[in-house]
C-alpha cells in the first residue's frame, strides 16, 4: 500500500487504527539495584468517531505497547462528527498543566494540531479541525488526555442534535 503525499500513517488493527505515541524507560529501585520496565503510550481509533488512549507498564517493549492497545481500544470514546468532518464548535479543555483549545474548520481547511492532539483527532475522525495547546508542557500523555477531555464536551451536543440536523 503506497501512501500519498500529507497521507499519516497509522498500524491497522481490526476494528480501526493505532498509534504509539510515546515509549518511555521507567525504574524502579529495588533492593538489589533499579528495575527496568517500558511505559507505552497508544492512541486507538476507528476513523468513525471512536477514540481512545491506553498506557500500560511491561517488561520490553512490545509487551508494554499490546497492553496499551488493549487499554485504548476498552476505553473507547464515541465523538459527534458535522458533516464537514468537524467539530461541533469552539472548546477548551484543562488536564493537569495541559490546557488546549479546540476550535472547528470548514472543509478542506485540514487538522491544524500538532503531534499527539493531532494523532487522537485523527483517529477520532475529525478532518478539519484547529487546536492550541495553550500550556508550556510538552508531554505527549497530558496532551493526549487534554484532547479527550475537550472531545467528552462534545457529548451532551450527540445527544441533542443528530446528523440530519446538521
Amino acid at each position: 500500500m503506497a501512501f500519498q503525499r500529507g497521507q499519516r500513517r497509522g498500524r491497522d488493527v481490526e476494528d480501526g487504527y493505532h498509534r504509539l505515541i510515546d515509549l518511555r524507560r521507567v525504574a524502579r529501585v529495588v533492593k538489589g539495584g533499579r528495575r527496568f520496565s517500558f511505559r507505552a503510550t497508544v492512541v486507538a481509533g476507528t476513523k468513525a468517531g471512536n477514540v481512545g488512549i491506553g498506557v500500560a507498564k511491561g517488561a520490553d517493549t512490545a509487551m508494554a505497547i499490546e497492553k496499551a492497545l488493549r487499554k485504548a481500544k476498552s476505553s473507547f470514546l464515541s465523538v459527534p462528527i458535522t458533516k464537514t468532518r468537524s467539530v461541533p464548535y469552539e472548546v477548551e479543555a484543562k488536564f493537569g498543566s495541559a490546557r488546549l483549545i479546540l476550535k472547528p474548520a470548514r472543509e478542506g481547511r485540514g487538522l491544524i494540531a500538532g503531534g499527539a492532539v493531532r494523532t487522537v483527532l485523527d483517529f477520532a475522525g475529525i478532518e478539519n479541525a484547529s487546536a492550541k495547546i495553550l500550556s508550556r508542557g510538552t508531554n505527549k500523555l497530558n496532551n493526549a488526555r487534554v484532547t479527550l477531555e475537550a472531545l467528552k464536551k462534545f457529548h451532551s451536543y450527540a445527544n441533542t442534535h443528530t446528523e440530519k440536523n446538521h
